[in-house]
């Protein structure tokens, strides 16, 4: 990592923004700046720009940096903690998007994936992290999703990792509460926060020692997200146990469909943004898919 780069421990509710879109196709950027201002108003403590619900995949250049450019001027404005998605499969490429990063003094952390497709070894795994930490303009949130990358990392590994100067954190989306995330949270190396990755998991994360989460349908009731994260972290079993069921609920609705088509629905049924549109090959949530979760948000 740099040297003018100093680590900031991840810590609450961010929420991964949606990159929504006008009626002819392109970035809705008023929308955007919105809903950057609606989350942190409700108690979020950073966002996320570039991350897999911003379908950045589908996104151009210039589209991505007009993101950036937006999640980076609201978060300057409120003081809030700004992640961006960076990196890439091979190690050359991960570092020159890094690089990238300069550009936004505004960053306060870099989510970067497991390197994908390789399935490299766990050893290659921290060599990756190891050249990237030491280049990195921004301290480094390792995002860890074995269901999209296809490289599972067991406890040992990922701690390794979190080792390294400039590792902040790990994204922990395995689809599951496992054994390797009980070893990882009862073993922590300094200086290093897990966030929960799969958001009907938070609940449990948080009972277990995880600092926070990166969170799709945080979007929707913002607060009581945020408000979760307090009671776990205040000991407050009674009031977190009902809330974190219920938050499960409403996240199981949101992932009934590829992300972030459902999240888009309601926000779009809210008047938060102006379509519900994703690009392809993502499709539009049904109806009754948006339905549930605004059943599941009543009473929240």
């Amino acid at each position: 990592m740099t040297p003018n780069s100093t680590p900031q421990s991840p810590h609450g509710i961010h929420v991964p923004l949606v990159t929504p879109f006008t009626s002819a196709g392109d970035v809705a950027v008023e929308a955007l700046e919105a809903l950057a201002h609606e989350v942190l108003d409700a108690g979020a403590a950073g966002i996320v720009a570039l991350g897999t619900t911003a379908e950045t995949a589908a996104l151009d250049p210039a589209e991505r940096d007009l993101v950036t450019d937006v999640c980076a001027r609201v978060c300057r404005e409120r003081g809030a903690l700004l992640s961006v998605g960076a990196g890439a499969s091979g190690t050359r490429a991960a570092e020159e998007s890094l690089a990238q990063l300069k550009r936004w003094p505004e960053a306060t952390a870099a989510l970067v994936t497991v390197p994908p497709f390789l399935r490299p070894s766990a050893a290659g795994v921290l060599a990756h992290f190891t050249r990237l930490a030491e280049v990195s303009p921004v301290p480094l949130i390792v995002y860890h999703i074995p269901y999209r990358t296809g490289q599972s990392l067991d406890a040992a590994a990922l701690r390794a990792i979190g080792a390294l100067p400039g590792v902040a954190g790990v994204k922990y989306a395995v689809g599951a509460v496992d054994q390797d995330a009980v070893a990882l949270l009862g073993d922590l190396p300094d200086g290093f926060e897990v966030l929960a990755g799969d958001d009907a998991y938070l609940s449990p994360m948080l009972a277990l020692g995880a600092a926070g989460g990166i969170l799709a349908s945080a979007h929707l009731a913002t607060a009581r997200f945020a408000e979760l994260a307090r009671a776990w972290r205040a000991g407050d079993a009674e009031r977190a146990r009902p809330l974190g069921h219920a938050l499960a609920r409403l996240s199981a609705a949101c992932f009934s469909e590829p992300n972030p088509a459902v999240v888009k629905g309601v926000l779009h049924a809210q008047g938060r943004i102006p379509t519900p549109d994703v690009r392809l090959p993502l499709l539009p949530a049904a109806p009754e898919s948006v339905a549930a979760v605004q059943r599941a948000l009543i009473g929240l």
